[in-house]
């Protein structure tokens, strides 16, 4: 398949299907991350002969709103290419065909937001059949959306037979997740967090065969503690996956992959900033306490095996680090990853809380990537196939 910067466009138009999903405060952007991203596949294809025609989604709309519009976006997407955007107040209809093809070199079109139409969701072949009039060229550039199935990125590709490619986003994504799940050095070390053992299960049977450490922090934790027989309060515990945590920990044995649980625990007598605090052993949690983060026992076992480690996959904090009284396992957890990175390591960050994370104590230019999509990339570690990079594949353009 050939790369972005290898194909000329020759005046052609470019539909390209971005993740501009960004929040928004009284109709200005509060955080320009994933437009910023997308710019330098608008960039290579206006330099090699293309007139980009951008369309993506917005929040979660029941039709069209002027507060889910993408016009909001488009004095951001100005600033940030350099380049005069004009936007189309129709993603698909003549109106949106004849503004792509108005476009003028060294203009952007922007397309309404996809989700006004119901069938964007759905799948549906006729939408992305009307969508497809507005390019002459299809590229992936929302790796955020990969994992679904809608017309804009798995059905649409059927309509530009050849002409397909990933944006640079896309391509980027890709490389990265592959460098932790077919990582050539060792060791390779994943933290994995977050609340639920059940939302993460998938995933660590997938990553355990390709790890020499499995660090489990969060809610989680608790759960796999409780498996095996010890006392945490009233912290978060799924009873009915406690046999599925046990077994998780034989076949990491089985596999050579050593397991790390939290040491200690920051407990809580109720989950407020402004509770009473107490540390125990992780095992050993008195009654109507529950853990809210991890204790310094943990952070100086974990610590070692960070900095000798060459590859780092981090998703899922260590705690409840929106509030501050919780927040300091995650933030030396960001503090070790950040130093192994320093040192050589390739540190990949991934998941809606772990971005915020690193983002909340200025580590996301201190690790080796930042991935913009949260479930996406899940489903990638998962061993998923995600449909819009199988349906790129298929049609690709191949030079």
């Amino acid at each position: 398949m050939e790369a972005l910067n290898q194909i000329q466009f020759n005046n052609q138009r470019v539909l390209v299907r971005v993740d501009f999903n960004v929040p928004l405060n009284g109709g200005k952007v509060t955080d320009n991350t994933r437009i910023k991203a997308c710019i330098p596949t608008i960039q290579t294809i206006v330099k090699n002969g293309g007139r980009p025609v951008l369309m993506s989604h917005l929040g979660r709309p029941k039709g069209p709103s002027e507060e889910l519009s993408m016009r909001q976006l488009t004095g951001e997407l100005a600033q940030l290419s350099g380049y005069t955007v004009v936007f189309s107040e129709a993603c698909v209809g003549e109106e949106a065909v004849k503004a792509s093809r108005a476009l003028e070199k060294g203009q952007v079109l922007l397309l309404e937001n996809l989700r006004f139409h119901e069938e964007e969701t759905k799948g549906d072949k006729a939408f992305a059949k009307a969508l497809a009039q507005s390019g002459d060229f299809y590229i992936n550039d929302a790796f955020g959306t990969a994992h679904r199935a809608h017309a804009s990125t798995a059905i649409i590709t059927e309509f530009f037979e050849g002409k397909c490619a990933f944006g640079l986003v896309m391509k980027t994504e890709i490389e990265n997740v592959d460098k932790v799940l077919n990582a050539k050095e060792k060791p390779v070390t994943a933290i994995v967090g977050g609340a639920k053992v059940s939302s993460k299960i998938s995933i660590l049977e997938n990553l355990i065969p390709k790890l020499d450490h499995l660090i489990i922090a969060g809610g989680m934790a608790y759960t796999f503690v409780k498996a095996q027989g010890g006392k945490v309060g009233e912290s978060l515990v799924e009873d009915e996956y406690l046999e599925t945590a046990r077994n998780i920990l034989k076949k990491a044995k089985e596999k050579g992959c050593t397991i790390h649980l939290p040491l200690d625990s920051v407990n809580a007598d109720a989950f407020s900033n402004e509770a009473n605090t107490s540390v125990s052993p992780i095992d050993k949690i008195p009654d109507g306490l529950m853990g809210l983060d991890v204790g310094k026992k943990t952070l100086e076992c974990l610590k070692p095996v960070l900095y000798k480690s060459k590859i780092i996959l981090w998703n899922g904090p260590m705690g409840v680090f929106e509030m501050d009284n919780f927040a300091e396992g995650t933030k030396q957890v960001a503090a070790f990853i950040s130093e192994a990175t320093a040192k050589g390591a390739f540190s990949l960050v991934g998941g809606g809380d772990s971005v915020a994370a690193v983002k909340k104590f200025n580590r996301a230019d201190q690790v080796s990537y930042v991935s913009t999509g949260g479930g996406a990339m899940l489903e990638y570690l998962e061993g998923k196939e995600l449909p819009g990079i199988k349906a790129v594949l298929l049609h690709a353009h191949r030079g």
